[in-house]
């Protein structure tokens, strides 16, 4: 548990849909270069900017209207800083659908990019949790790792309780990560601890497929759409 006197790891997912045609050039030119914009964002400890899979799943084909943005900022104040901020929707009017999350880890190991997430909030009961999985897979394990991942995607849309699933990625193939929110840790647990998906992690670790792994759970602390349409 993180001490009381720190400001605790507050992460903001930003899922954006952007609009077809010139408004895609706009929306990569963000994706190339909005990490740099965010290099001196004040409180801003750690920042990712993600493509994602066609139509947001896990597969290897790309989707080049969906990105994600995922940030860790040092405390509440600084999160909900950055949710409103004018940068962030400097892209509304080239976007079709835009969410975000207000997330504080509960259970958190291994790194990704050497960072971690420090854990703070307690663990929920009867709330909607967020499960974050990220990896670095090596080269020599990516035809065995992407032979697993077709079943794990089944299986995950078909699993109770799972209101959203998304899959993202820093670079195509090789750094990979699924964010699902669900109804419970009940739930969230019945998925991960049973068929096709435990079968693909067990298999990654006995196999050593990944060079950098992280998981993270978190509480759901605030949720927001500010366009659509």
């Amino acid at each position: 548990m993180v001490s009381a006197t720190l400001h605790p790891d507050i992460a903001v997912v930003v899922l954006m849909e952007y609009r077809t045609g010139l408004h895609l050039l706009w929306g990569w030119g963000r994706f190339l270069f909005g990490r740099y914009a965010l290099n001196r964002w004040p409180g801003l400890r750690f920042a990712k900017v993600m493509g994602s899979g066609h139509q947001g799943g896990f597969g290897l084909r790309p989707s080049f209207t969906r990105q994600g943005l995922f940030c860790v900022f040092a405390g509440h104040h600084a999160a909900d800083a950055f949710v409103a901020s004018d940068w962030l929707r400097r892209g509304d009017p080239h976007l079709s659908s835009c969410r975000w999350l207000k997330l504080e880890a509960y259970s958190s190991r291994g790194r990704w990019s050497g960072h971690e997430i420090r854990a703070s909030a307690e663990p929920p009961e009867n709330e909607p949790v967020v499960s974050l999985t990220r990896a670095s897979i090596r080269w020599s394990q990516t035809l065995r790792f992407w032979r697993m991942a077709p079943p794990a995607e089944a299986a995950l849309a078909q699993a109770g309780g799972c209101r959203l699933s998304v899959g993202l990625g820093e670079a195509p193939v090789l750094r990979q990560v699924t964010l699902s929110i669900w109804d419970s840790v009940a739930s969230m647990n019945a998925y991960a601890r049973s068929g096709a998906h435990e079968q693909a992690i067990r298999t990654a670790y006995k196999g050593r497929h990944f060079s950098e792994s992280m998981f993270v759970r978190w509480r759901l602390l605030e949720q927001g759409q500010w366009c659509a349409g």
